[in-house]
């Protein structure tokens, strides 16, 4: 099916049939019948026989296992079995997912996350060892699989193409390292930092690391540099700790004790604006306006100039950005939410989404969903935040769940196999 909406359409009467202007009579009647007949069932058989469904792929990789599409490469990465206590990261190519190559993982550890990057596919998990858990990335080329490099830490991209790497944690001093993604080589690195800290993602890569000491200033830096931008002592007059968020040009100060949250512009740290009593747990970007969700389980939506609450509402959980509205889902439902469209300076409600698992396929990208369909398997939609509708793709009769969108597919668990099964989503 492509990219159909459900359209139940309109009851009409029907014409009187005493109305309707007779036929001549004609010779050759019933042979002229006949070709009308042999035609309609012609043209009702060649309509029937739709193009196929292309064959899911099944995947060689176990469940549990980690799978990213990078142009024609399928990307599997399997965690370590009791028999070799080692990752593997394979590589198939698409569309009928031959091997290309195999590598084993560095080190023995959980691994859960995949960047390529500049002609490299970085791998970041656990390490396990005597002293318990630190992160570590690993760097294998893509078109061998061959070892590269590997560091501690967890990896972003950053806006001028190379790597961000954050170490450390509560229990061992916090790093920052910037290196080249060829060859690991550093650019600039910073150590016995504080594990609270922030960075800003433009949705083209890192380019702020906002850094809060304890017992000590907050500092803004150029992440690509490592060059400090602003410098600046936001603790309360009793020197007690705050939290730190970000969202866009914004860094705000939360005093959670006396329940004030102060917005400072980024680069300068300079304050716009403050509003007392309020209990926040986390700021989130809504596009024109600032949301807050309040410890009182509500979400509030800021002016982000002036700190002004435009709407506020303890119906919503989340909301996103998309498409000039706010994509929020009901709060407190479960694993397959109700999603909702938002006018994101009233709050008005839009439309009603229905309940789904919600996936996205890259950042601005489609958003897919699936359900349960009554007669087994899934359907697969995909939101339409801007029309507030959604347009189903596919029905997938094989499947049980357990899925994972990538570019262009949705990767799920077959019944009958228990394996994972690789379809093709349609435009």
């Amino acid at each position: 099916m492509t990219d159909s909406v459900i359209d139940l359409g309109e009851l009409r009467d029907e014409p009187d049939p005493e109305s309707m202007p007779r036929p001549p009579r004609a010779h050759g009647r019933r042979l002229r019948c006949a070709l009308v007949v042999v035609l309609a069932l012609v043209t009702l058989a060649a309509s029937a026989v739709a193009s196929p469904r292309p064959a899911p792929v099944t995947l060689p990789g176990r469940p549990g296992s980690d799978v990213m599409i990078d142009g024609d490469l399928l990307l599997v990465m399997e965690p370590a079995s009791t028999e070799t206590r080692q990752a593997r990261l394979a590589a198939y190519r698409l569309p009928g997912a031959e091997p290309v190559w195999q590598a084993p993982l560095p080190a023995e550890a959980r691994y859960w996350g995949m960047i390529p990057l500049a002609g490299m596919l970085l791998a970041t998990g656990y390490e396990i060892g005597p002293e318990g858990r630190e992160t570590l990335t690993v760097a294998l080329d893509r078109a061998t699989g061959a070892y590269r490099w590997q560091q501690p830490g967890t990896v972003s991209k950053l806006t001028d193409g190379n790597l961000l790497l954050r170490s450390g944690g509560e229990t061992v001093p916090s790093g920052l390292r910037a290196v080249d993604p060829c060859c690991g080589t550093v650019r600039w690195e910073l150590s016995g930092l504080s594990p609270d800290m922030r960075v800003r993602d433009t949705g083209l890569g890192v380019d702020r690391v906002v850094l809060n000491q304890l017992d000590g200033p907050v500092e803004v830096r150029d992440a690509i540099t490592g060059a400090v931008l602003a410098r600046a002592d936001l603790r309360p007059p009793d020197g007690g700790r705050i939290g730190l968020d970000l969202t866009k040009d914004l860094l705000l100060s939360i005093d959670r004790g006396s329940g004030t949250v102060t917005a400072y512009e980024l680069d300068q740290l300079k304050p716009r604006w403050t509003r007392a009593r309020v209990h926040i747990d986390f700021a989130l970007d809504c596009g024109p306006v600032l949301c807050l969700r309040t410890g009182n389980n509500e979400l509030q939506a800021l002016d982000p100039a002036t700190g002004e609450v435009r709407w506020h509402s303890s119906q919503w959980g989340w909301a996103w950005p998309t498409d000039g509205r706010l994509l929020a889902n009901l709060s407190g439902v479960g694993p397959s939410e109700q999603y909702v469209v938002l006018d994101a300076l009233t709050g008005q409600q839009l439309a009603d989404l229905g309940r789904w698992e919600l996936y996205q396929l890259g950042v601005g990208g489609r958003l897919v969903g699936i359900r349960r369909h009554p007669d087994g398997g899934v359907l697969v939609g995909e939101l339409d935040i801007a029309a507030g509708k959604v347009h189903i793709v596919d029905v997938l009769p094989d499947v049980t769940g357990g899925c994972q969108a990538i570019t262009g597919y949705l990767v799920c668990i077959a019944t009958t196999t228990g394996s994972y099964q690789l379809w093709k989503l349609t435009d």
